[in-house]
Formats: C-alpha cells, sequence, structure tokens
C-alpha cells in the first residue's frame, strides 16, 4: 500500500465522520464491534462522547502522501475519570494534593465500553513500524496539549507489551469470561461443572422465570423502536440507582439498532405484554460482548439468565469462543465465567509521579494474580476430575 520512500503524516481528527468509514475499519478490522466506525461514531453523533460530555475525540489518524490511512487511534481529552472502568480516581486526588493538575488528560479507549481489543489501528498493509509511529504520535500529541497523562486502557495483550517497552507503566486488571470448549448444548457445558453447581444453575434458570417471565432473544431485523424504547427506559433506570447519570443518549440506540442490527443481540424479559428487563449485547467474530442491564422490579435471578446463560445459549448456537461479561462481578465465577486478566497502560509526565504510580502498579499486579488464582480455586464450578 506504500512503499518506504513515502512521508507519512499524523492529523488530529475532533470528529470521526471526517474520516471515511471504509478507511477506518480497513484497520480496525472486523473482528471487535467497538472499534467500527460505525460504534464510534454513533457515540458522537447522538452525544454521548463528546466535548459537552467531557470526552472530546483526538482521534489520531496516519496517512500516506495520497491519503491513504495506515493507521488510527480512537483517542479522547478527558476533564474526568468517568465511564472508563480502569480507576484512576485515586491518582487524581494524589497529584492534585500535591499541587498538580490532573486534568485534562488524554485517554485512548472506547467510551463506556471495558471490552479488550486492539487500540493501536493498523492496516493489513502497513509497514511493521505503524503501530510504533502511532505510539509516538499519541506521546507527541499529550506533549502538545501539555496534559498530566495518557493512558491506554483496555488494549490486547500485544499492544500492552508494545507500550510497556515504549516506557509506559503497565497495569492489571480482572474481568470473568466464559469459554467455549466446544459445548454443543448447555447441557454440554452444565455437564462440565460439579453436580453442586450444575443443580444451582438448573435451580436459578427455572426460578428466574417462575414469576410468568419469557425471554425473547433479538437481533437483526428483529430490532423494533418498541424494544429500544422500553430497553433505554431500563438503562435509565439502572443508571440512575448506580451511578446517578446516564452515558448513553436514548439517539445512540437508534444509531446502533440502525447501523449495526446484526451485531446487537438484546435479550429482553416480558411478564404478559409488558417488558421489565432488558441485557444489550454485541457480537464480535468470536465473541458475544455483554454491555448494559436494565431492569424495573424484583425478579429472583432474571439477571443472572439474561445477562449470563442466554449469552451462553447464544455462543453455543453460533460457535462462538467466548462470553465477555463486563466489569466486575465476582459472583459471575459460580457461573461458569473465569477470571481473565485485563491491561492498561500508563504515561505519566511528572518523573516523581510516575515512580510513585509504577511502584503502586507492581504491587498491584502481585494482588491482582493472586487474587485471580485464589478466585479460581476457591469458587470455579467446574469439575477436577471426571465423575
Amino acid at each position: 500500500m506504500a512503499d518506504g520512500g513515502d512521508r507519512l503524516s499524523i492529523r488530529v481528527v475532533e470528529q470521526l465522520k471526517d474520516v471515511p468509514a471504509a478507511a477506518w475499519d480497513a484497520c480496525a478490522g472486523g473482528d471487535n464491534p467497538f472499534l467500527a466506525h460505525a460504534f464510534l461514531e454513533a457515540l458522537e453523533a447522538s452525544r454521548s462522547a463528546v466535548s459537552r460530555t467531557g470526552w472530546l475525540p483526538q482521534h489520531l489518524v496516519l496517512e500516506d502522501q495520497a491519503g491513504r490511512v495506515l493507521g488510527a487511534v480512537p483517542m479522547y481529552l478527558k476533564s474526568h475519570s468517568y465511564g472508563e472502568y480502569v480507576f484512576d480516581h485515586g491518582w487524581a486526588s494524589a497529584l492534585e494534593r500535591a499541587g498538580g493538575r490532573y486534568y485534562p488528560k488524554l485517554l485512548s479507549a472506547v467510551p463506556f465500553t471495558p471490552a479488550t481489543g486492539p487500540r493501536l489501528l493498523v492496516h493489513p498493509a502497513a509497514a511493521p513500524d505503524t503501530a510504533d509511529l502511532l505510539v509516538a504520535a499519541m506521546v507527541e500529541v499529550a506533549r502538545r496539549h501539555k496534559v498530566s497523562s495518557l493512558h491506554v486502557n483496555f488494549p490486547t495483550e500485544g499492544e500492552w507489551d508494545r507500550l510497556g517497552t515504549a516506557g509506559f507503566l503497565q497495569r492489571v486488571g480482572r474481568q470473568f469470561h466464559w469459554e467455549n470448549q466446544g459445548y454443543t448444548t448447555f447441557d454440554d457445558f452444565l455437564g462440565a461443572l460439579n453436580a453442586r453447581k450444575r443443580k444451582q444453575i438448573r435451580r436459578e434458570r427455572r426460578d428466574a422465570l417462575a414469576a410468568g417471565v419469557e425471554i425473547e432473544t433479538l437481533t437483526g431485523s428483529d430490532l423494533e423502536t418498541r424494544h429500544w424504547d422500553a430497553f433505554f427506559d431500563f438503562y435509565i433506570s439502572t443508571s440512575d440507582r448506580k451511578w446517578g447519570s446516564a452515558y448513553l443518549t436514548r439517539a445512540f440506540f437508534d444509531l446502533l439498532g440502525a447501523r449495526m442490527a446484526d451485531q446487537v443481540v438484546l435479550v429482553m424479559a416480558r411478564q404478559g405484554k409488558r417488558y421489565v428487563a432488558g441485557a444489550l449485547n454485541l457480537c464480535g467474530t468470536d465473541t458475544l460482548y455483554g454491555r448494559n442491564w436494565g431492569c424495573n422490579g424484583d425478579f429472583p435471578f432474571l439477571h443472572f439468565e439474561a445477562c449470563y446463560y442466554r449469552a451462553i445459549d447464544f455462543a453455543i448456537a453460533r460457535g462462538l469462543k467466548r462470553v465477555e461479561a463486563g466489569a466486575q462481578g465476582q459472583h459471575k465465577i459460580q457461573r461458569g465465567y473465569l477470571p481473565m486478566p485485563t491491561y492498561s497502560a500508563h504515561w505519566i509526565r511528572d518523573p516523581a509521579f510516575a515512580r510513585a504510580v509504577e511502584e503502586f502498579l507492581a504491587r498491584e499486579r502481585r494482588a491482582v494474580e493472586h487474587e485471580m488464582d485464589s478466585l479460581e480455586e476457591a469458587l470455579s464450578p467446574f469439575r477436577h476430575d471426571p465423575e
């Protein structure tokens, strides 16, 4: 696509609509739905991730002399740390107590989405050093903005290694993922569990529907405005109870349905003619990603059924390799979702502050590793020996 004599240029883009969708997607690839131009631009067009909400787009685009896009980075200038799922509020407080200024900061991530995926988007025909050029460009933008720090949340492990080599501080977190071990039915999956957990899950699935609840799994042309109306009501209600404010606007869900319906998997629970709960997932090439859940009412075990068990049902039916159920939730491990590491990388301008953070991260990495080992050993529902 480009030879060694081409002169490359980097530009910062404040509206993703100014980048042709096909050019962006050629770099992002088609595996992860959250990196698609359609998804990221919907966040901007719906006024969900814009400067007014503390997410000023600063996307990097690497082009050759002919204007062909060779690489890109989704990036934002942040005035807060909300909607990120990698928590640095303590760092912000520490720096500000010492007389520094933590915000604004730069962040490479998918807004409101704790899902691992590429952050250094490189065209398949680009030169081997393109990812390194993107890393250098990110740091240069951070220096020009004179921000305190630059963060890369939920990159792939390979990118995390590359960023560490470039001098970024490395952080490890954990989530709970379900892995498909070649199951052909949900009962096949249950067969891999110990007898007590099999019984528990069957009881939870039965009890979730005991109040006359019916479940619909909707995707593609099955999705209608009435489904999004109901789901948004659940989303707002849950956001108000848990976080105090909702990140996503109603317009975002309309755009998602219009642009990416075939990748949307919306699990809706109905009691009679009234929808009472819903779980939103997006489907990638080999992974189902759980994103949002909401419910109006008290329905025991319905959260487990809609978010975890129906996701497993869908993944098995589609032959997907895994389900990533989102952030937090130690209770997921007893339902077949085992602890898996997640990654973030952090460039900090002030050397003294960077040393303090580095010492903290070294302790935290050891603690996270120990926690994952302990959780799996103590709570894993899977059989250790054949029955």
